[in-house]
């Protein structure tokens, strides 16, 4: 389970949050709300482990996830605006390559199979820089498709530029890997149904100083 204790946040001089707990038990499916600047995606970062807080701690299965070694860096998946991508390799390429970072023993096979989930079967050999906007989304998407073990997802704004029918295959993927006992923490200005859905929301704080 991958949990913050007592996070702070700060951004320059501003503080965004302070005092903050979060956890992700197994199974749950977790919106993270707040409007504008209150620190969703700073809170993301520092829960995937990107970030450090200015105060707290970040735990992975009860040890601190800079000490816990390769299992968590395998255990925590976070896709954030950025679809991470390279635009002069193909889609498959891609793909690959991240499925050679998560250490998946066939990545070729692995990437050719999510990409055929997320509708993209006939577009893998595309170089990513032909793709469209949605395209490119669902792309960067298909790594989930390359869970088959339960692990913790940190979604940022993963439904944007996505049209109706992806929207369906991402909200899919999101609710079966739940059902495997994975975890997800997502944000998205879009309203999101999905079963068992909990809220957490950062309330915007006045513009402190510190």
């Amino acid at each position: 389970m991958l949990e913050g204790r007592a996070l702070s946040c700060r951004r320059g001089r501003r503080l965004l949050f302070e005092e903050l707990d979060i956890a992700l038990p197994p199974g749950s499916i977790t919106w993270l709300r707040g409007t504008n600047g209150s620190g969703k995606t700073s809170l993301m970062r520092i829960l995937a482990g990107l970030s450090a807080p200015a105060d707290g701690t970040v735990l992975w299965n009860g040890q601190p996830l800079r000490q816990a070694g390769r299992a968590a860096r395998r255990g925590v998946v976070y896709i954030g605006h950025a679809n991470a991508l390279k635009d002069d390799l193909t889609l498959e390429e891609s793909l690959a390559f991240l499925a050679r970072l998560a250490d998946h023993p066939q990545p070729e096979a692995a990437a050719a199979a999510a990409l055929d989930r997320l509708g993209l079967g006939t577009r893998r050999k595309a170089a990513v820089r032909t793709l469209s906007q949605g395209q490119r989304r669902r792309g960067a998407l298909a790594r989930l498709a390359l869970d088959e073990a339960p692990c913790t997802w940190i979604l940022d704004e993963p439904y944007d530029a996505l049209d109706s029918d992806s929207t369906r295959l991402l909200s899919a993927l999101i609710t079966g890997h739940a059902a495997r006992g994975g975890a997800v923490l997502l944000t998205s200005h879009q309203d999101v149904a999905l079963p068992g859905l909990r809220e957490h929301r950062l309330v915007s704080r006045p513009d402190h100083r510190v």
